[in-house]
């Protein structure tokens, strides 16, 4: 079944060994010669307004990539764990005072 570039870009990123969600396709790198994919990158998130080192992008090479679906990649690579950011609503410390 055939995947457009745009469609690959809207599938979300798991990592099989972890479970981890780890984004959605970015970008894609590919070798001009053949024009074969070489791999998928991932984003890391910004720092508040862009200021500030953010997180380091994900590269996953395509021979790291088990299986592309409808709606998700599966990989199976060595990618640290990104850390978790907890949700918070900022009118809460209005109200719980």
């Amino acid at each position: 079944m055939p995947c457009s570039i745009t469609e690959l870009c809207e599938k979300d990123v798991i990592d099989m060994k972890s479970g981890n969600l780890l984004g959605k396709v970015c970008d894609v790198e590919f070798c001009p010669e053949d024009g074969k994919i070489t791999a998928l990158i991932i984003y890391g998130r910004q720092k508040l307004f862009g200021f500030g080192k953010g997180e380091e992008d994900i590269k996953i090479a395509w021979s790291d990539i088990s299986v592309i679906g409808a709606d998700t990649i599966l990989v199976c690579c060595n990618v640290p764990p990104r850390p978790h950011r907890a949700k918070t609503n900022p009118l809460q410390s209005i109200f719980n005072q």
